[in-house]
């Protein structure tokens, strides 16, 4: 069992930033690959960035050169640096486990809304 509590979401203006924090505990952390989804009203989960147990990272096409995953594993924790945020950033943002080649894992979830 894995358990991600995320933190960091709030209320931003256009172009500023946040940085979400994603702790995990009850499992080998440094082995799973972590990532980030997200969620506006009426729309579906959308893969926001991952990155891998060596520190391989992937994104979005829509955060690419805005938003960086990172890790710290000694923490148990991955973050999610968001930069130069847009109103359609505005979602609710989970931090995810991969565990058995899925996405097993979900937080409950932080909002992030960016006011134009």
């Amino acid at each position: 069992q894995v358990q991600l509590v995320e933190s960091g979401g709030g209320l931003v203006h256009a172009g500023g930033s946040l940085r979400l924090s994603c702790a995990a505990s009850g499992s080998t952390f440094s082995n799973n690959a972590m990532g980030w989804y997200r969620q506006a009203p009426g729309r579906q989960r959308d893969l926001v960035a991952t990155i891998d147990s060596a520190g391989s990272t992937n994104y979005a096409d829509f955060v690419k050169g805005r938003f960086t995953i990172s890790r710290d594993n000694a923490k148990n924790t991955v973050y999610l640096e968001m930069n130069s945020l847009k109103p359609e950033d505005t979602a609710v943002y989970f931090c995810v486990a991969r565990v058995w080649g899925r996405w097993a894992y979900w937080g409950q979830g932080t909002q992030v809304t960016v006011a134009s």
